[in-house]
């Protein structure tokens, strides 16, 4: 049996007919880039994230970095993260010009440990960027504390879990900015980059569309140094449209997660493989990511065997951010962040996508088990 990790073609053919009239649509008005298209989604998205404000921007990225630009935040200046993430978190920090400091992670959600941030503050710290990983919130209440304590600002990095929520607020809506992307693996995936900031404080919402598109207030008038971070229109329609079944498919991740476990405990696997938990406050966890810890050393055994029976699956991520090359100069060294060095020697992301079966969730499981046979 063939398992992709990933397989965007059934939710695709759900919805052809009614993409392909509005990319038409799109291609009749020339219409290409921000416009209504852009401005529906915006008003959708930030009603969907329970937020005051959305701005469609170009990636998750760029949502990331026009976030820190509005914020000033430059050369000289430190900002908090995790080192177990994707690495556009850390990247966008590096692009504007600041450092970032990493403050390690909870062995439970993979998310930053807010008890490690107070003691990275220094007298430089300007922002802190927690990561709701692979579709879990972080624990935002004590970092929302920590932030207003030090006159911090707080960027949520919520590219990977559109929909999830903390305690009943929606990601996206419990910090300064929520950064959100829209590449095609997503929950919410369009046809190619794009990406939103969602805000509550409307004077910021009015900047980040000035610096969206080149720092101009008016035409050829520019107030500031912006960027070219305007979202197309084609992939805002595409979005809108996938948008009315997102919490239908966040529901379909959830059942095979459930599912997940009943097999996995049929197979008494507990000893050989940890599963993701999820956390101790209350959470709606939409599972981007479905990620095993295989401990021991086996990981890329298991990872390559499965591989070998047809199984997708992925290693999110291989090495902690702080021991990457391009952030040598930070000195970062084994050991610096132990919880984050283990997790990803050992971390493996499963199927979990809407539209697979049970019957191939089934078969993983029966493959992993014949591995530790």
């Amino acid at each position: 049996m063939q398992v992709p990790l990933l397989d965007l073609r059934a939710q695709y053919a759900s919805l052809k007919n009614e993409i392909i009239a509005e990319i038409s649509e799109i291609c009749d008005s020339q219409h290409f880039i921000l416009g209504p298209k852009v401005e529906k989604l915006e008003s959708e998205i930030a009603a969907y994230c329970r937020s005051t404000g959305a701005v469609g921007v170009t990636s998750g990225s760029d949502a990331l970095i026009i976030s820190l630009m509005v914020e000033g935040i430059k050369a000289g200046d430190e900002v908090i993260t995790t080192p177990f993430t994707f690495f556009a978190t850390v990247g966008a920090i590096v692009r504007v010009g600041a450092t970032p400091i990493f403050a390690d992670i909870d062995p439970v959600t993979f998310n930053i440990d807010p008890k490690k941030i107070e003691e990275k503050i220094t007298p430089r710290t300007k922002a802190i960027i927690p990561v709701h990983l692979f579709g879990q919130a972080a624990d935002m209440d004590p970092i929302m504390e920590i932030a207003r304590k030090h006159n911090l600002v707080v960027i949520e990095d919520a590219c990977q879990a559109i929909g999830a929520e903390y305690k009943g607020r929606r990601v996206g809506s419990i910090g300064n900015y929520g950064a959100f992307s829209f590449f095609p693996s997503k929950n919410l995936g369009c046809f190619g980059d794009g990406g939103m900031v969602t805000c509550n404080d409307p004077e910021k919402v009015k900047l980040l569309k000035i610096f969206r598109n080149h720092g101009q207030s008016g035409t050829y008038m520019h107030d500031y140094v912006g960027g070219n971070f305007r979202l197309d229109a084609l992939q805002a329609a595409v979005l809108s449209i996938k948008l009315r079944d997102l919490d239908k498919w966040s529901e379909a991740r959830q059942h095979n997660a459930a599912e997940y476990r009943k097999l996995f405990a049929a197979a008494k696997l507990e000893d050989k493989v940890a599963l993701p938990q999820e956390a101790a406050y209350p959470v709606r966890h939409i599972y981007n990511q479905f990620c095993i810890r295989v401990s021991g050393g086996r990981r890329d055994a298991l990872r390559a065997f499965l591989q070998e029976q047809g199984v997708g699956c992925a290693v999110y991520y291989p090495l902690s951010l702080h021991l990457q090359n391009c952030f040598r100069n930070l000195g970062g060294k084994p050991g610096d962040y132990p919880v984050s060095e283990q997790v990803s020697g050992e971390i493996l992301a499963l199927p979990i996508y809407p539209e697979s079966t049970t019957e191939q969730r089934e078969y993983v499981v029966d493959t992993i088990a014949k591995f530790f046979a």
